[in-house]
């Protein structure tokens, strides 16, 4: 083996730890590896013997690396761009493959994952590295340049707008499905009572159909309001409704003549649910791997 293969075959132990960091970061699967690609390059360009800690090492590169393509994001706006939903990653119902489960460990929804789209780059990156994978803030200060003090209070500022603005999850999988499909039943009957039933009071309904479509993103809150909007749903039977894992969270992907129209990804808390967010955008749709639904 040479030292390119050997170098090659470490960095390949370390790419799905560095593919879900770079996911939390940019919340796009696409740009997330090429983040993961961009590390290789730098890897390959750098003497490896004088990496101690590969592992530690790769993680911050991949971190700068996304910390910049963050900030590039927002230096080329020059008006607001319009809201989208991060991509999901969907599963079969019975659960993920083991590099679907690394990527959405602990709980990474697609609810947390649009309020960390609020978050500044900075913070983003504090939060991420420091509360997700444990990175040590003295680590974290030269990607930011920020001391490790002024680097712990963005990680701070970022946990408030979290723990305020993204609501966990409750464990039990199998009673999120039971609610899951109490919904979709109830939207299916045009049942407006038994809609309210299922949503939390303040559930907010997010719904992404893309730039090319009229109706773009949009979003609702309020059960009166989200039920509303549910009884749309009535013209779907419930067999185009195909149970699935959106994030690790019970989920939904709806089809129409055997084809993907809508992935649902619902957030359920003390028994009600408390987010809907829905990708419909059909550009966006052909680039998820839905092949393993089946005939979804």
């Amino acid at each position: 083996m040479t030292e390119h293969e050997f170098l090659a075959t470490r960095f390949e132990a370390h790419r799905g730890h560095l593919k879900a960091v770079a996911y939390r970061m940019l919340g796009s699967l696409s740009e997330a590896e090429d983040a993961v690609q961009e590390a290789w390059l730098r890897l390959s360009r750098t003497e490896a013997g004088e990496v101690e800690n590969l592992g530690g090492w790769l993680t911050t590169v991949v971190g700068r690396v996304c910390l910049d393509m963050l900030r590039t994001r927002t230096s080329r706006r020059e008006e607001p761009l319009e809201p989208r939903l991060p991509d999901p990653v969907v599963s079969p119902a019975g659960g993920p493959d083991p590099e679907q489960a690394a990527l959405v460990a602990d709980s990474v929804g697609l609810a947390l994952l649009v309020v960390l789209e609020s978050l500044n780059p900075a913070e983003r990156l504090a939060f991420v590295l420091h509360d997700m994978f444990a990175v040590p803030f003295e680590e974290i200060a030269p990607l930011v340049g920020r001391s490790p003090a002024a680097a712990r209070q963005l990680a701070s500022r970022a946990r408030r707008r979290v723990r305020g603005a993204a609501p966990v999850p409750d464990p039990d999988l199998a009673r999120q499905r039971e609610v899951v499909e109490a919904f979709v039943a109830a939207a299916h009957r045009g049942d407006f009572a038994a809609l309210l039933a299922v949503l939390d009071p303040d559930v907010v309904l997010r719904a992404d159909a893309g730039a090319r479509l009229e109706g773009g993103y949009a979003e609702v809150r309020g059960a009166a309001r989200v039920a509303g909007q549910a009884l749309t749903f009535r013209r779907y039977s419930p067999s185009t409704a195909h149970p699935a894992l959106v994030n690790g969270l019970a989920g939904v992907v709806n089809t129409v003549d055997g084809r993907p129209s809508a992935v649902m990804s619902f957030t359920i808390a003390g028994g009600r649910i408390v987010a809907i967010d829905i990708l419909a955008d059909p550009v966006r749709l052909a680039t998820l791997d839905l092949a393993v639904l089946g005939d979804a």
